[in-house]
């Protein structure tokens, strides 16, 4: 008995599986965080079903709820579901490795050939391709967890009219989608337990003394590697959001506070992030290395990573032993509609800034038709073509 109970615990994977699986997806994963949670839906959930549905959705709605980017701390936690802390840290590495040593390839090449101007180029096709990964994978995403249920519809129309309007991501709309489908769908017999929500909770007054730690950062005159660890730090611990919510403060920071790098270079470091796979928060290794080499690199990587590893392991246990009782799964529910919502605003938010002409709407619609009809093709080689013909047509508007 207990050997048959062993076996039908044990995971039809293998952590060294796992991590390849990540680093695949650290290397090849073109789209940024919402195009990449939708990949490990896809490959996780639905194909290879190392994952079930119930845990994804509970590792989507912690990675919405806790500060960092979202795709990294996604792939921390479905490390832990089944392999804990070990599994976490190194499903973590292997996920954002890849893109780490991408960024400061093209850190290196910047610095020694004074810019990339081909870079706008490749962004111009790969921007357009992106947004319909993007789209295909929220609609995916949609049909398959809101389903017919009206309560999530109205939170998931609510979040991403929300998303489109401010063009940003609010943790109160999933705190709040949750708290509402878990008062109409499983209403309580008595509030939370002691210390239920605080943790939460916490996280908002923690963002209200941000200005106050950034202000401490720049009176100090320290080393520029430990400046560069506090602010990379700040921006993981204080910023909600997928990877792309990180780059208004680190603008913030980067260019006014500190004065690290220049406007240009800032547009640059973000364009790298997005035509490299991978978390889009990696720009700050990019950063790191102009500001102050591999060092600088290896300090902004590790300071932004490390508060959203945290943020992930110390509630992930709470998740997976209460995680399946009406009340946190209405709660989740919820979080998720919000969740998805947001990413659908995303994909319409990021297409206005990519769709800009015919040629990009053309791109965009030849993704889709391949996305939707000739599935065979993986996306980064959607992706590869997109680049190619930016690289062709850029040039040719611009003349």
């Amino acid at each position: 008995m207990g050997a048959t109970d062993a076996k039908a615990a044990r995971p039809p994977y293998s952590l060294w599986q796992m991590v390849q699986y990540m680093t695949k997806l650290g290397t090849i994963g073109f789209g940024g965080p919402v195009a990449l949670v939708g990949y490990m839906h896809r490959d996780l959930v639905e194909e290879r079903k190392w994952i079930s549905e119930a845990d994804y959705k509970e590792g989507l709605t912690l990675a919405q709820l806790m500060p960092g980017p979202l795709a990294a701390q996604l792939a921390i936690y479905l490390g832990y579901v089944h392999y804990g802390i070990r599994g976490a840290t190194l499903a973590g590495v292997a996920f954002v490795l890849p893109s780490f040593i991408m960024v400061v390839a093209l850190g290196a090449a910047y610095v020694s050939y004074g810019g990339l101007t081909w870079m706008q180029a490749v962004f111009y096709g790969v921007g357009a391709a992106v947004i319909g990964i993007i789209a295909i994978s929220a609609y995916k995403l949609t049909t398959k967890s809101i389903g017919k249920d009206k309560l999530l519809w109205a939170i998931y129309i609510v979040a991403a009219a929300v998303t489109i309007v401010t063009e940003s991501e609010i943790v109160w709309i999933f705190l709040a989608a949750g708290l509402i489908t878990w008062l109409v769908k499983a209403p309580p017999k008595q509030w939370f337990p002691k210390g239920g929500g605080a943790a939460v909770v916490g996280f908002g007054t923690l963002g209200d003394h941000l200005p106050t730690a950034c202000a401490i950062g720049a009176t100090h005159d320290w080393s520029v590697l430990a400046q560069i660890g506090v602010f990379f730090a700040e921006a993981g611990a204080f910023v909600f959001g997928s990877g792309l919510a990180i780059v208004p403060f680190l603008y913030g920071g980067v260019v006014n506070e500190h004065h690290w790098l220049t406007e240009r270079q800032f547009v640059d470091a973000v364009a790298v992030a997005m035509i490299t796979p991978g978390p889009v928060v990696i720009t700050v290794g990019f950063i790191g290395y102009l500001v102050a080499g591999f060092a600088g690199a290896v300090v902004a990587a590790l300071a932004t990573f490390l508060p959203c590893y945290l943020f992930t392991i110390i509630p992930a246990p709470y998740f997976r032993k209460h995680g399946k009782k009406p009340g946190i799964v209405a709660f989740v529910d919820g979080c998720t509609a919000a969740a998805i919502g947001t990413i659908t605003g995303a994909a319409i938010v990021l297409g206005k800034r990519s769709i800009t002409d015919i040629a990009t709407v053309v791109i965009l619609a030849v993704t889709l038709l391949f996305l939707w009809k000739v599935k065979k093709i993986p996306e980064p080689a959607i992706v590869a073509l997109a680049a190619i013909a930016g690289l062709v047509v850029y040039p040719l508007l611009k003349a």
